[in-house]
């Protein structure tokens, strides 16, 4: 899985620059999805799995955005990530995450 999540920080940021923090997962949550419309089709209603590795990058770095994958990517304070969030049970797993981060020793 690590693989996959270091191809996605190329494919959905642009970084070519990266370290990994952490080889196993920071966390793991199976989250509800609303049935919704996306790029005008129906999406039923299903379970996200949601497996988070810790990278670190130069916030120097300049992110490009794909306007059909990512048109949020930022870089961002804790606190601004919590205040964007337009998901509220993803606000519970954005303050766990912070929470391991801060108690680690990095």
């Amino acid at each position: 899985m690590l693989y996959v999540a270091k191809k996605e920080v190329k494919e959905e940021t642009s970084l070519a620059k990266f370290k990994v923090l952490q080889t196993s997962p920071i966390s793991i949550e199976s989250v509800p999805v609303l049935g919704h419309v996306k790029r005008g089709k129906y999406v039923p209603a299903h379970i996200h799995l949601n497996v988070t590795y810790l990278f670190e990058a130069d916030e120097n770095e300049e992110l490009h955005i794909k306007p059909d994958e990512n048109s949020g990517v930022a870089w961002l304070t804790f606190e601004e990530l919590i205040n964007k969030s337009t998901e509220p049970y993803m606000i519970t797993v954005y303050k766990k995450i912070i929470e391991k981060i801060k108690v680690m020793k990095l």
